[in-house]
């Protein structure tokens, strides 16, 4: 039996990686303070014998060695998200996801933790043009965001290198799925546009809705986190990887899956209107990973395209309408 720490790990995609590795039988322990999180994702967990939360910030160092204490991997998702967010408050988004990461590791260093796996982000490649997107090619950051989750990067490359730890950052793009939230002025455009056509409410596309994505289903995320913590290939650590499924939706054709799978729930839906604005600043208009990377040196094989993660997240959503 192996010892977890998820940071995060009341939050989406930190509570979905809790449920994967409880089932598998290994010791989970949680880490988080709410501030994006919600105790409701793990409430279900909190009788379980191998589940421990521990309420606290990674911005506090003592938390952060609690927590490190014990432990044989750590898979850090703790962060404040959102590229707007970042425009907004970037201060408070750089002493989470850079001051917080670095505790993170130095705490996990001192704690003798096997391997330290991190939540990275596609927003790295900032204004790189080319596509599809190949981990050694990036470009400058477009957002606050996107510096600190470079910063993380090469903080776990120094730790590395410097002390002998073994790092591996994920490159998250555009994740959705159960339990993402809906609410607030972040939410991301999945929960957003199908909390709004169940409300039968008008979505509004940013722009002219060509921009696109590599939307990545959770279970392509839980996936690629239990590879990194269990690859024994020595040239698979101390490395990042894009976390994607190598395929792009623009945000027209987006919107009308959802409408399309949430019309078999309720018909009205079909009628809703989709509204245009203008774009939104700190934006990359397109994004497409190569996953060859993954595929070769983690064995990765995404289980879900966009229509099957859709499908799956529309039905939750329709049947968990109390958390829209």
């Amino acid at each position: 039996m192996k010892n977890i720490l998820i940071t995060g790990g009341a939050g989406f995609i930190g509570s979905n990686l809790c449920d994967h590795f409880i089932n598998k039988g290994y010791t989970v322990t949680c880490l988080d303070n709410f501030a994006t999180g919600y105790r409701h994702n793990i409430e279900h967990l909190l009788t379980h014998p191998q589940f421990t939360l521990m309420e606290g910030d990674i911005r506090d160092m003592t938390a952060c060695q609690n927590a490190c204490e014990g432990q044989d991997y750590v898979l850090h998702q703790a962060a404040l998200g959102s590229v707007p967010r970042s425009i907004n408050d970037p201060v408070t988004s750089n002493e989470v996801n850079v001051s917080g990461f670095l505790n993170m590791l130095v705490a996990a260093r001192d704690a003798g933790v096997k391997r330290f796996i991190y939540a990275a982000s596609s927003s790295t490649y900032g204004d790189s043009a080319s596509l599809p997107k190949v981990e050694d090619v990036i470009g400058k950051p477009l957002s606050p965001y996107a510096i600190t989750k470079y910063v993380n990067e090469l903080y776990a490359d120094v730790f590395a290198k410097t002390y002998g730890m073994e790092c591996i950052g994920l490159r998250y793009f555009n994740v959705f799925g159960r339990r993402q939230n809906t609410r607030g002025a972040y939410a991301a455009v999945i929960p957003l546009f199908t909390k709004q056509f169940i409300q039968h409410e008008s979505p509004t596309i940013n722009g002219t809705g060509e921009n696109s994505r590599d939307f990545t289903y959770i279970d392509n995320v839980i996936q690629m986190n239990e590879r990194a913590m269990l690859t024994e290939n020595a040239e698979a650590v101390n490395t990042v990887y894009n976390t994607a499924v190598g395929d792009r939706t623009n945000l027209n054709e987006l919107a009308a899956y959802l409408k399309e799978f949430l019309t078999e729930f309720d018909p009205a839906i079909a009628t809703i209107e989709i509204k245009h604005g203008p774009n939104r600043v700190g934006d990359i208009p397109h994004s497409l990973a190569a996953v060859e990377k993954a595929k070769t040196l983690l064995g990765y094989e995404p289980t879900h395209k966009i229509k099957e993660g859709l499908k799956e997240a529309v039905q939750w959503y329709w049947e968990h309408q109390e958390r829209l």
